[in-house]
């Protein structure tokens, strides 16, 4: 597929992103889940970001956009997030269709390329996807596009951007959801050239990690939270959130993560999974 050549806002080529995952969105927008409704907390965070005038150059969300794999969810997502009139670019997640979403999301609007190019920077979106299971695994094939857009690109930095987190994040039973190969992941990411950043979705929260020079961060939901370093399936009280990243000409980024300042969506404590 040929990729997408983004011109930044800025002049000098900095781009600036704004995350967001795992919104778990259903076909009938009066659902729940775990006690919040998603459609709601999605709307809630759009408005958010709206107010607080933050300027961006695109949008990449990573995955779980519905809960339910339906035509209609997509369709919401598509429609809601379209208040914020930026490029909206995706990758699936486990609660995801991923063939309907590359099927449907361009007569939508959303974009459905996998590698967008910037003067600096090119951001690969891979597929970790195994169909209505919770863990996530990388095909041979998804690796080679990585070596493949490095190799066409080879003067840009790189982010790679993949549903599910290829590092433990010390939550027993969030580690067993985890990319299944992620040793194979990560072996690939050291090899590549000007590889600075993972990015990720999936564990409904804020983590950070560094290893071989190469930064892992995953992002809140804009749904329900997890505990961290949490044994058991735990829920967390804290607000839906995203993340701003803003790459720089020279390779460096600067990151930041907001979450809803007045919190209305508490989700069911007594809840034991979903």
């Amino acid at each position: 597929m040929a990729p997408r050549n983004l011109i930044p806002d800025n002049l000098d080529g900095t781009i600036r992103v704004l995350h967001i995952s795992d919104c778990h969105l259903y076909a009938d927008s009066r659902r729940d889940l775990l006690g919040v409704n998603t459609m709601d907390s999605f709307r809630s965070t759009l408005l958010d970001i709206i107010a607080q005038n933050r300027e961006y150059d695109f949008i990449a969300v990573t995955g779980d956009l519905s809960q339910d794999y339906s035509v209609a969810s997509y369709e919401h997502f598509a429609r809601e997030i379209a208040i914020l009139k930026k490029p909206v670019f995706f990758l699936p997640g486990n609660h995801d269709d991923g063939p309907l979403m590359y099927k449907i999301f361009g007569n939508l609007g959303i974009n459905v390329e996998k590698n967008v190019i910037t003067p600096y920077w090119q951001f690969i979106f891979l597929n970790s996807e195994v169909y209505a299971v919770p863990h996530g695994w990388i095909e041979k094939r998804q690796l080679d596009y990585v070596r493949f857009c490095a190799h066409r690109s080879p003067d840009k930095y790189i982010v790679v951007l993949v549903h599910h987190m290829p590092q433990l994040v010390n939550s027993a039973w969030l580690d067993t959801q985890t990319m299944h190969n992620k040793e194979e992941f990560n072996a690939c990411m050291r090899t590549i050239p000007n590889l600075k950043l993972v990015l990720t979705g999936h564990v409904h929260q804020e983590f950070e990690h560094e290893e071989y020079g190469i930064k892992y961060l995953a992002t809140p939901s804009t749904s329900i939270q997890f505990a961290p370093l949490s044994a058991n399936f735990s829920l967390d009280d804290i607000g839906p959130g995203w993340r701003y990243l803003t790459f720089y000409p020279d390779g460096t980024f600067e990151s930041e993560v907001c979450r809803l300042k007045n919190n209305i969506f508490t989700p069911n404590f007594d809840s034991g999974g979903y």
